[in-house]
Order: structure tokens, then C-alpha cells, then sequence
């Protein structure tokens, strides 16, 4: 059995008995106005974080989400994009589907303004998406590209960059780790489908986006997630995973690399009103910039001491410096 057909059993599963602890998100289940996410929904959250962002959901995007679960985001997503098809819904598993679909029925009673034909569910395979070219504002997946073996994830990510629009966003979340895994744990296929064993170094995570061709990577949030203890697991020694939240949006590829947001910022505190770098960056006296590590480490070279540059926050939500 490969370790894609384990993974399709551990969520038909999960879709068939709703686990509660299958993953462990840190993020409050948040409901906007007039949004009420029914509780099978939040059972069957097997999310590491969020996708929802209302700063990509403006003007009715035509989404697209991968993974479909108990169908929560797709909820979430729906009440940004009211058209009927506005939101597709992928999974491989069919247990899944039927599970979202029920779960709509759920939330049409529960939401005046909600109906099941906004979202578009369908079966089909992150590596071979049934989706056309350029045709989406936003995709989102969650908790799903950490399974993916190497090879499986460039070529899921590279789905992703064809079927989104030019400047679309592929907004995600997933478990990452600075850690070195020893390869018991990697091989493990059901510790890979539970999210735990196949979690990336954030540095090769941001590689694989900009290898497909994104030009711009926002790091958004950096949580804590889990720990594989010598106990439970087969490893020596305590292993610490942490869940990303990330936007790789299919910008135009800078002649001179990706701009990559981790939450650096630069502080201009010198004798002027503010300086330019001749760069297209502008800072003003004492007002904290939003830059990339590209400019971060443009901005260091100057060697001026007039310029503050903090470490990454890995938190970053927009205004920066491209």
C-alpha cells in the first residue's frame, strides 16, 4: 500500500467518525456576522491553522480549497463569494465529500443567507487538479502538502500555479520543523497522514513555492503545534513541530530573486525626514516598514547606523515594502 492510499484511509475514517483530536489547531474557530459554523463542522476541523483571510477575499474571488474535510473553511470561504460555484471543494476521498455535503444541509438551517450551491464540490487529486487554467482568485489547502513525499508536493504546488490567475494567492497552512527527522519517522506512512512525520524545514517549505514560480511569499503566522516525545514515538530525542500559515502569491518573478516576508521590519532614525534607499524603498523617521529579507539584507549592506532592522517575526500582514 503506498503512502497516498494510507493517508485516503486515515481521512475516510476521520469522515466516517469525526475525531476531534486528529489535529490539534491553535486557532479559535472565529464566526463573522451572521456566519454560524455548526459543531460537526468544528469536530471535523482537521486543519493546523487557518486559510480564511478577509484581505484576499474581497470582490467576490472565485476560490478554490483542496482537502475539503468537514467543510468549515469552505463555509468560511462561501460567505465571502454568495455565487452559485463561487467556492470549489476538492477531496480524493469520497467519504469526505458526502460528509461536507451533509454538513452543508447543517449549515443551511443554521445560516439564513447560506445555500449548498455556492460551494462546488468535486472529486479529484491535488496532483492532477480538474480545474482549468488561470481560473482562480484564491486556493487554500489545509494541513494536506506536509503528507506529500518530495516529489508529490512539487507537483501539487505546480498545480496550484496553473490554476491560479495571474497575481492569484495560494493561501496555506501546514506543520513545519527545524528539527532533522530520522527516517523511521519519515517512512511511517500513518504518522505522514496524521501531519506529523513529513513536516519541512520553513526555509525548504518557502523553496518548493518559489522553485513553481511564486514571486512573492508571505510568512503570516508561525504557531506552536506538536511534539513527538521518545515515549510515543520512534525518535531519541524531543521533537518540536510548529504550524505555518502562508501566502505564495503568482507574482511576476523579480530579475533579482522572490520577495520573501518573514517579518523583518527596517526603522529609519537618522538627521532626515526620511530616507530612499534608490531602491523603490522609502522610510520615514522613526515609522516601522514591513520588508522583505531580500531588502532586509539590501538595507544591512549600506552598513549605515541609522537604520534599525529587527530579526523575523514570522508574522506579516501586508503594507511591506514591494
Amino acid at each position: 500500500m503506498s503512502y497516498l492510499e494510507t493517508t485516503k484511509n486515515v481521512y475516510k475514517e476521520a469522515a466516517l467518525t469525526p475525531d476531534v483530536g486528529l489535529c490539534c489547531t491553535t486557532n479559535p474557530i472565529w464566526e463573522l456576522p451572521g456566519l454560524k459554523i455548526p459543531r460537526i463542522m468544528q469536530e471535523m476541523n482537521y486543519g493546523c491553522g487557518s486559510t480564511v483571510h478577509a484581505r484576499d477575499l474581497t470582490n467576490n474571488p472565485k476560490m478554490l480549497y483542496v482537502g475539503v474535510g468537514g467543510g468549515m473553511e469552505l463555509l468560511q470561504f462561501a460567505y465571502f463569494n454568495r455565487n452559485k460555484g463561487g467556492v470549489i471543494g476538492l477531496d480524493v476521498v469520497d467519504e469526505m465529500l458526502e460528509a461536507s455535503r451533509k454538513n452543508f444541509t447543517v449549515a443551511e438551517e443554521q445560516n439564513d443567507w447560506f445555500k449548498s450551491e455556492f460551494v462546488d464540490l468535486r472529486k479529484g487529486d491535488a496532483l492532477n487538479l480538474p480545474v482549468e487554467d488561470n481560473s482562480v482568485d484564491v486556493a487554500a489547502q489545509n494541513c494536506l502538502f506536509n503528507i506529500f513525499k518530495t516529489d508529490d508536493l512539487k507537483k501539487a504546488i505546480a498545480e496550484m500555479y496553473r490554476v491560479l490567475k495571474p497575481h492569484g494567492r495560494l493561501v496555506m497552512s501546514d506543520p513545519t520543523c527545524e528539527q532533522p527527522m530520522n527516517e523511521t519517522l519519515r517512512n511511517d506512512e500513518r504518522l505522514r497522514a496524521l501531519c506529523l512525520s513529513g513536516s519541512l524545514p520553513i526555509a525548504e517549505y518557502v523553496k518548493m513555492l518559489t522553485d513553481a514560480g511564486f514571486g512573492t511569499i508571505e510568512i503570516r503566522a508561525r504557531k506552536p503545534y506538536r511534539i513527538l516525545d521518545p515515549k510515543n514515538y520512534p525518535t531519541d530525542e524531543l521533537i518540536y513541530i510548529e504550524s505555518i500559515e502562508v501566502a505564495a502569491i503568482k507574482d511576476p518573478m523579480p530579475e533579482d530573486g522572490p520577495c520573501v516576508f518573514t517579518g523583518k521590519a527596517a526603522i529609519y532614525f537618522g538627521d532626515e525626514d526620511y530616507f530612499d534607499d534608490g531602491a523603490g524603498h522609502t522610510l520615514l523617521k522613526n515609522q516601522p516598514l514591513a520588508i522583505c529579507d531580500k531588502t532586509a539584507q539590501a538595507l544591512a549592506d549600506l552598513g549605515r547606523d541609522d537604520i534599525f532592522i529587527s530579526e523575523s517575526t514570522y508574522h506579516y500582514d501586508g503594507g511591506g515594502c514591494c
